[in-house]
C-alpha cells in the first residue's frame, strides 16, 4: 500500500528546500523517491502559502493542505532488493543467469515486477558494483554519530563498584573535526542529551544527523526506509535539520565515524586507561581536554588540523543554534474524563481541557516543564508541568458554565449570594461556614439554602432564616420544612423573660440545703 508522508516529512522537505538542497539530494538524504518529491514541490508551489509559511503551519493544517502520496510499494521494492543481496553472493557461480534468479523470484513473491523491471532496478543499484566509491562531504551539510563498541569506566567512590558507561562520538565529516562525551546509556535521553551538547561544541547545526541504526534514534530498522523514533524527529525538528539514518549493509555510508571511533581508543582511551574517576563530570572533563589537542593535530597530508579546517571553512556553512536548548518529549495516551481532565500518571495529577473533548481519547506530550494535550494532531490544552503529586491543574477557560460557578465557590461567594435576600439568609450562611472545619463540605448546603428563595420568594427566605436562628437551627432541611408548613408567616414568640409565679421570700431555701 502506498505510504501517506507525514507531515514532519514535509516540513523536513521544505526546510531542506530553503537551505538550498536540490530535489535529488532532498530525496537522497531522506530516503524518498525524487520524484515524490518532485510532486510535493510542485504543489507547495501551487499552493497559497510561502515556504516559510508553510514551515510555521501545524501538523493537521499542513496535512489537510498536501494529501499526496508515495507511489512506490515499499515493501514490494523491499523485497526486491532483499532478494539482490541473494543475485549478487551467486554472481561468479560457473553458468550464473538473470532469468533462472527472476524466475526463482517469481515464485517466491506474490507480487513481481516484470523482468525488464526486475534488470533496471538491478542495474540501477548495482551500476558500479566493481568498484567503491569515495564519498565527497559537503562543508556544514552532515554530522555523523555513533557509539564506541567499547566502554569508558567510572568507580563508586562508596562501594568500590565498577560502572561501565557508554562513548558517544559526532564528527563532521568535511572538517572531520570531532566531538566525544560520556554518558550512562545510549536510551534516547542520554542519546539527544549528547547530541545537544555536540551541537553546543560546533557552534552550529548541520543540514542534516546521520546516525547508525541506533535503538534511540530508529524505531523500526529498514535497508530502504526506516522509521525514525518520533522524539528524534521532534529533536531534528527544534534544531532546523533533518535525520538520515546510514543504510544498512552500506559501511561506506558510516566509514568517517568508524575512523573517528577508532582514533577516539587512540587518542582518548589509551591516555585514560590507568585513571579512576569517580563520576561522569570528572570522566567529560578529562575527555574534554584530551579532545581538544585531538582536533588541534595537523593532518598529514593537508598541513592543517581539523579545528583548522573547521573554523575556515566548515562553521560559516552551519545553522545558528535555537535560542533555547531542547527539552525531551515523552508521550502517554489518555482519555478525557466526565470532570473535563485527563490523568497524567507519571506524576498521578490531572489537566483539565475543554469541556467539549470529554470522552475523547488524547495524546499527552510533556517535558519536564510542560504538559500538552492533543486530540487528533490538534493541541487542545497547555499547562506548565506540576511536578507536585495528585494535583488538579485547571485553566478556567476550559470549564463549562456550569463547572466555572462551582470552581468560584468560596466563603465570600456564598456570602455575596445570600446579601441579595436579606439580613437573616447572610446570618444563616455565616454561621454555616463558622461551625465547619472546612467550609467546602458546607457549600452545597449553603447553595441549597439560598435556591429556595426561587420557590418561594427573597421575603419568605429571609423570614425562614429567621425563625432557623431563633430555634437555634441553621440546617437546609430545617429551614425548608419551615417554608413548606408555612411556619415563617406565623408569628415568633415573644423574647420577654418569664416571671416565677412564686414570690421572693427570706424563708426559701435553695438547691443547696438539699443533699
Amino acid at each position: 500500500m502506498a505510504n501517506t508522508l507525514d507531515p514532519m516529512d514535509l516540513k523536513q522537505i521544505i526546510t531542506l528546500h530553503i537551505d538550498g538542497v536540490s530535489n535529488r539530494k532532498i530525496g537522497e538524504l531522506l530516503d524518498i523517491s525524487r520524484n515524490t518529491v518532485n510532486d510535493y514541490m510542485k504543489l507547495f508551489n501551487a499552493s497559497d502559502y510561502s515556504f516559510d509559511a508553510l514551515l510555521q503551519l501545524d501538523n493537521p493544517k499542513l496535512k489537510e493542505l498536501f494529501t499526496s502520496h508515495t507511489t512506490i510499494d515499499n515493501h514490494r521494492f523491499e523485497q526486491l532488493m532483499l532478494y539482490f543481496d541473494k543475485v549478487n553472493q551467486a554472481r561468479n557461480h560457473p553458468g550464473f543467469t538473470f532469468q533462472y534468479h527472476y524466475n526463482e523470484y517469481r515464485q517466491e513473491v506474490k507480487n513481481p515486477y516484470s523482468y525488464t523491471q526486475f534488470m533496471e532496478h538491478y542495474r540501477r543499484k548495482y551500476a558500479k558494483i566493481k568498484g567503491s566509491m569515495k564519498l565527497e562531504h559537503e562543508a556544514g551539510n552532515e554530522v555523523y554519530i555513533d557509539y564506541t563498541g567499547k566502554k569508558l569506566e567510572i568507580t563508586d567512590r562508596e562501594t568500590g563498584e565498577i560502572i561501565p558507561v557508554e562513548v558517544f562520538v559526532a564528527i563532521l565529516p568535511n572538517s572531520q573535526y570531532t566531538y566525544v562525551e560520556a554518558s550512562f546509556s545510549q536510551k534516547r535521553e542520554d542519546m539527544m542529551t549528547s547530541m545537544g551538547n555536540a551541537l553546543s561544541f560546533f557552534g552550529g547545526v548541520p543540514k542534516a544527523i546521520v546516525s547508525d541504526n541506533l535503538k534511540s534514534a530508529v524505531t523500526r530498522a529498514s535497508k530502504y526506509e526506516p522509521e525514525i523514533n518520533r522524539a528524534f524527529k521532534d529533536f531534528a525538528r527544534h534544531y532546523n535539520c533533518v535525520i538520515n539514518p546510514t543504510r544498512s549493509y552500506a559501511p561506506q555510508d558510516k566509514a568517517l565515524v568508524e575512523n573517528a571511533v577508532r582514533l577516539a581508543y587512540q587518542r582518548i582511551f589509551y591516555p585514560l586507561r590507568n585513571t579512576t574517576f569517580f563520576s561522569l563530570a570528572e570522566l567529560n572533563k578529562e575527555i574534554k581536554g584530551l579532545l581538544e589537542p585531538y582536533n588541534d593535530l595537523l593532518f598529514q597530508r593537508k598541513q592543517s588540523s581539523r579545528k583548522e579546517l573547521f573554523q575556515s571553512i566548515e562553521r560559516a556553512y552551519l545553522k545558528p543554534l535555537p535560542e533555547t536548548q531542547y527539552e525531551l518529549k515523552d508521550y502517554r495516551r489518555a482519555k478525557v474524563q466526565k470532570i473535563g481532565y485527563v490523568y497524567f500518571s507519571p506524576d498521578k495529577s490531572y489537566y483539565s481541557v475543554p469541556y467539549r473533548y470529554i470522552g475523547k481519547s488524547t495524546i499527552i506530550h510533556y517535558t519536564k516543564s510542560t504538559v500538552e494535550v492533543y486530540y487528533n494532531h490538534e493541541r487542545i490544552a497547555f499547562h506548565k508541568r506540576n511536578l507536585a503529586l495528585g494535583i488538579y491543574n485547571t485553566n478556567k477557560d476550559h470549564l463549562s458554565s456550569t463547572h466555572k460557578a462551582y470552581s468560584e465557590w468560596s466563603p465570600d461567594y456564598f456570602k455575596q449570594k445570600a446579601a441579595k435576600h436579606g439580613t437573616y439568609v447572610i446570618d444563616i450562611i455565616e454561621q454555616l461556614m463558622d461551625a465547619s472545619n472546612y467550609p467546602e463540605t458546607a457549600y452545597k448546603r449553603a447553595m441549597g439554602i439560598i435556591q429556595l428563595h426561587r420557590i418561594y420568594g427573597s421575603q419568605r427566605l429571609n423570614d425562614a432564616c429567621q425563625r432557623a436562628i431563633y430555634a437555634d437551627t441553621y440546617s437546609y432541611k430545617r429551614i425548608s420544612n419551615i417554608l413548606k408548613n408555612n411556619q415563617d408567616k406565623e408569628p415568633l414568640p415573644t423574647t420577654e423573660p418569664i416571671k416565677p409565679h412564686i414570690p421572693q421570700h427570706d424563708n426559701l431555701r435553695g438547691a443547696s440545703a438539699y443533699y
